[in-house]
């Protein structure tokens, strides 16, 4: 048997006997490291199979619990309800824990009466991106009046923010495989809209659109995987920026890195908002050279 199974089993039966009362905390990954002897990703595979069997749950501020009984939870729930459970499994604990079995759990049903409601774990994904987009909708901005510049910027912001506030929506994106739901497709095609009248043609309107989707979309993956590297490591990225302190010294002692010393040495500030923004305003400057020209 796999160590973490045997780790869970024996979590499980303490649930199953009372020792472990719903609501009560259970053991957290560095407490299985320690007293288990295991690595980081044994002891996560730990909660991530007791939460597949719905026996765990995790909240924020909360740490990981032993699930409470539902009382009056409906035993036929509509999509509604399961999309929306399962936007909130992705909030607070990332995509990958938003399974058919997990999502079963936390509703109190048979895991195959999800199907019912959904084809597959990927219509499932579309439902909840759809949802997210359907909750903001492009600005009421009128290119018109207030230019494509600002039009096109406005979007990119709100789609920043959006990724801030669903960290998993970003890992739930794709450019080379998108999933059709209507509330993304309606933001590609509002930048078009906003950029159209300018002399492009309808291919490079498209290329243009997603481009600026992609960028806000491309920086955000990073946001779910800061947010899991600081709930492993218990460290904030400024904290474990400063952990390597020792580590950049050494390499930037050698004199190989002239140019990043110099940017180092002045205390510089960066995270991933100045990432976004600074390489949006200069796909905008690209853009209005290229409007220029056309």
């Amino acid at each position: 048997m796999d160590v973490f199974r045997r780790i869970a089993g024996e979590i499980a039966a303490q649930i199953a006997s009372g020792a472990l009362a719903p609501g009560a905390r259970i053991p957290s990954t560095r407490q299985i490291m320690a007293q288990h002897g295991v690595a980081m990703a044994t002891a996560t595979k730990v909660i991530t199979h007791l939460r597949e069997q719905g026996l765990v749950q995790t909240s924020p501020g909360r740490g990981t619990t032993v699930t409470r009984p539902r009382a009056g939870t409906p035993d036929t729930p509509d999509r509604d309800l399961v999309v929306r459970t399962a936007i909130t499994i992705a909030n607070a604990e990332g995509l990958p824990a938003v399974s058919m079995r997990r999502l079963a759990g936390e509703l109190g049903m048979p895991t195959m009466s999800l199907y019912g409601h959904v084809a597959d774990k990927e219509e499932l994904v579309l439902l909840m991106m759809d949802r997210v987009m359907a909750a903001h909708p492009p600005p009421s901005l009128d290119p018109a009046v207030h230019g494509w510049r600002v039009c096109v910027e406005a979007l990119a912001r709100l789609q920043w923010r959006m990724y801030r506030q669903q960290p998993w929506l970003a890992q739930a994106v794709s450019f080379t495989r998108p999933l059709l739901a209507p509330h993304a497709m309606a933001h590609t095609e509002w930048t078009m809209q906003a950029l159209d009248g300018h002399g492009l043609d309808p291919s490079t309107l498209f290329a243009a659109a997603v481009m600026l989707a992609n960028h806000v979309r491309g920086t955000a993956v990073n946001l779910e995987a800061e947010a899991q590297a600081e709930q492993e490591t218990g460290m904030t990225e400024s904290e474990w920026m400063e952990s390597q302190e020792a580590r950049f010294a050494a390499v930037l002692a050698t004199g190989k890195l002239p140019m990043l010393s110099g940017f180092l040495a002045t205390d510089p500030s960066f995270d991933l908002d100045l990432l976004m923004e600074f390489g949006l305003q200069r796909l905008l400057d690209g853009l209005s050279a290229l409007l220029d020209a056309a």
